[in-house]
């Protein structure tokens, strides 16, 4: 006769312990972690399909510009809100958008509207200092804030912004999201948008503008 072995019923099958019966519940079961970041992730999608998000995204007056053949400003009248917001007619220069890339959102061309790397570091940075020093906002996020109308900054309104953020990234390149922030960002005083700025402190469009002026250009809005 064969000596049974320890665990092994009468019919030779191998039984389970209660240990191992744990085990296979245990392994036959999504950990809990999965299933609250599959949950939070269908929450995440159902709020970007009910969220909505107007298009065109701004209906704000622009000035009436007369520019010369060389791009010289030869006169311009104020927008009917009070203010100067020149028509977006050419592409960002290049200049600016790697000033403004750099200066503002390094990852720009690498995250969907959202930049997790960012938030968590405002969030260690606000916790540590005490007070808001930093909201880790995107260009694509401030986008979404003007296109709000700057409401102010609360934890809601931010959670909006990141959805309007990610919906706006699904429907458009990154091009055409700097044109929009390019084209409606402030720049001092009632001076909004790029075509504006340059004329205002350059006296002629943004294309034409030196890396050191392009830089200048680019932190105005803060």
């Amino acid at each position: 006769m064969r000596r049974r072995e320890a665990g092994e019923g009468r019919d030779g099958a191998a039984r389970a312990g209660p240990r191992g019966g744990r085990a296979l519940r245990d392994g036959s079961r999504p950990p809990r972690v999965l299933a609250l970041g599959v949950g939070l992730a269908a929450a995440a999608a159902v709020a970007l399909l009910v969220v909505p998000v107007p298009d065109p995204l701004f209906d704000d007056p622009t000035s009436s510009v007369l520019l010369a053949s060389d791009g010289s400003l030869l006169g311009a009248r104020i927008a009917a809100d009070g203010q100067w917001r020149f028509p977006a007619e050419r592409p960002v220069p290049e200049r600016f958008a790697a000033a403004i890339v750099t200066y503002e959102d390094r990852r720009f061309r690498r995250h969907p509207g959202v930049d997790p790397l960012a938030l968590a570091r405002a969030v260690w940075l606000n916790t540590r200092r005490g007070e808001v020093v930093s909201g880790g906002s995107t260009l694509t996020m401030q986008v979404a804030r003007m296109a709000r109308g700057n409401r102010p900054r609360t934890y809601r309104q931010k959670l909006v912004e990141m959805l309007w953020s990610v919906r706006l990234e699904m429907g458009r390149s990154k091009d055409e999201v700097l044109a929009l922030y390019a084209a409606h960002a402030p720049f001092g005083g009632n001076v909004g948008g790029l075509e504006a700025a340059a004329c205002r402190y350059f006296g002629r469009g943004p294309e034409d503008r030196s890396c050191a002026e392009s830089a200048m250009l680019a932190v105005l809005p803060n």
